[in-house]
């Protein structure tokens, strides 16, 4: 069994929560790779482990869960995902720290006028062709009192009735991944 997790802005695949879901998943193997903040770069290094692993499981958090809505044809889980990253991105344009250690070493980036622009491109398009069936493989988990995003409205706009909330912040701790959002992944995984 393959689970692909995407991480979000400002990290890494070391992110807590990779490593939170192979101690909860010991007979998974869990992918999680450095994601670039070019998005082009982004989605062709994702469509290629996808394509490469046939992953049973797309995991994605904030950002990660952008870019994992847009992996068609794949079982996924969105975890406070970001649906309009290039409005998120803009009051942040300069440089900004990774808040944990990625493999090349680096250890801040830059967001750039650019990447905004590239972004608000992809979103065009972003929930084009929506099938009955890319719905039914799209699951929502939206923490309640999240203090950075909260794209869950939009969410059940174009994926009714495929949320599901859990206590708490953007970033979930162990014990929140665990009570909450651990049985939704299984539940999926068993479906898959």
């Amino acid at each position: 069994m393959k689970i692909l997790f995407i991480h979000g802005l400002a990290s890494s695949g070391a992110y807590k929560m990779a490593s939170t879901l192979r101690i909860l998943f010991k007979e998974a193997e869990v992918i999680a790779p450095d994601v670039p903040i070019e998005p082009h770069e982004a989605l062709s290094l994702l469509q290629g482990i996808c394509k490469d692993e046939q992953p049973d499981l797309i995991v994605g958090h904030s950002l990660g869960g952008y870019w994992a809505q847009k992996l068609r044809g794949y079982r996924k889980v969105l975890v406070n995902p970001e649906l309009h990253v290039s409005r998120f991105l803009r009051p942040r344009i300069g440089m900004m720290d990774y808040l944990s250690p990625r493999l090349d070493g680096a250890t801040s980036f830059e967001i750039t006028e650019q990447h905004c622009n590239d972004y608000e491109e992809i979103e065009r398009t972003e929930l084009d062709g929506l099938t009955q069936e890319e719905i039914s493989l799209t699951t929502g988990v939206f923490a309640d009192k999240d203090e950075l995003v909260d794209s869950s409205a939009e969410f059940e706009r174009f994926y009714p009735g495929r949320g599901r909330h859990y206590p708490g912040g953007h970033f979930p701790n162990f014990n929140q991944v665990k009570e909450f959002i651990y049985p939704v992944l299984a539940q999926e995984l068993e479906q898959s």
